[in-house]
């Protein structure tokens, strides 16, 4: 599998992400370890996990399986902190809280450092200054190698990867930064996107298959086994089972027929070849799920194709984001 440089670093990660939000929790250890054989045999080194998925299970699952099955000096471990099980603050921030979540997250993986470590959410009621100072703590102490964010809007970003670079002292450049980004979802293209390309900041992207969706599964019916029809699920691929997603899912489909590939792959071919993407995070059910995302690795989609589902799929961006004086 082809690799590419996290942002402006000298790492290199697969162009493909494996992703673990559903391992220890719907995803068991026999699964888990058939993918993770799967991805690393066709070439793959990221993986993502966060210390909220599966309420710890994910990290302690993946920390179970390597090394037994994949040596660690061949991995890539992204892992996430900040986002918290408290109904009155879902995201916490603070430099106590984040320090003591990568302790756990090493604890749980089983490994002495993780490559990238993302802060998971914005955090309103933190100084941001705070936030950014357990990111310097954790690559100054060897904890982490490389340091990112995750679901952060335009100014947060910008805001957070000036600061590092502008603020005495040494401080841990944002390599990366994690966003929900496909076919279906192209919000971060308004002011997240073309911040990230100007600073430098490399785009994991997250549910680069829309939720699932983007694989044509529910153009008919929600299938049993789908995560459409998984009760805690459900409400996450929900919003995108309405009209203007289904003509989306069309021109996709479409696209697939004339060239002969699968809906997956031309969706994901699309979003891994966008500027400033890194790295798309797949998620798989199994194994023979994960070797159909990973396919897409021998199909470059024609520019013609690209246009067209740049136009069925285009968001509507006005002032101030187009020259105001062509509006």
């Amino acid at each position: 599998m082809e690799q590419r440089h996290l942002g402006r670093t000298g790492l290199r990660v697969s162009r493909i992400g494996l992703g673990t939000l559903t391992w220890g929790r719907d995803t068991d250890e026999h699964d888990a370890a058939d993918m993770l054989k799967t991805f690393w045999e066709a070439g793959g080194n990221l993986l993502d996990t966060a210390d909220v998925y599966g309420g710890g299970e994910a990290e302690y699952l993946l920390g179970q399986l390597v090394e037994g099955l994949v040596p660690r000096r061949e991995l890539v471990i992204s892992t996430k902190a900040g986002s918290v099980p408290d109904p009155d603050r879902r995201f916490d921030g603070s430099r106590g809280h984040l320090l003591a979540a990568l302790d756990a997250s090493l604890a749980r993986l089983g490994t002495d450092y993780v490559d990238i470590w993302h802060i998971h959410a914005y955090d309103p009621d933190t100084p941001l200054e705070e936030t950014l100072q357990a990111l310097d703590l954790a690559v100054s102490s060897g904890r982490a190698r490389y340091a990112g964010v995750s679901n952060f809007c335009g100014w947060q970003l910008a805001k957070a990867a000036t600061w590092q670079l502008a603020a005495p002292g040494t401080r841990t450049r944002l390599a990366s930064m994690q966003m929900e980004y496909s076919l279906l979802q192209r919000g971060i293209e308004r002011e997240v996107l073309p911040a990230a390309l100007d600073l430098g900041v490399g785009l994991l992207p997250s549910s680069p298959l829309g939720r699932g969706v983007l694989s044509g599964k529910y153009r008919n019916s929600t299938p049993p086994d789908s995560r459409g029809a998984s009760q805690h699920l459900a409400p996450f691929v929900a919003p995108y089972l309405d009209d203007t997603a289904s003509h989306i899912v069309d021109a996709v489909t479409t696209a697939a027929d004339g060239l002969a590939v699968t809906p997956l792959q031309v969706a994901l071919a699309w979003v891994r070849d966008r500027p400033g993407v890194v790295a798309p995070i797949v998620g798989a059910r199994n194994a023979q799920q994960l070797a159909a995302a990973l396919s897409v690795e021998a199909l470059s989609l024609p520019d013609e194709i690209c246009r067209a589902l740049d136009d069925v799929s285009a968001p509507v961006h006005r002032y101030p984001d187009h020259d105001w004086s062509t509006l």
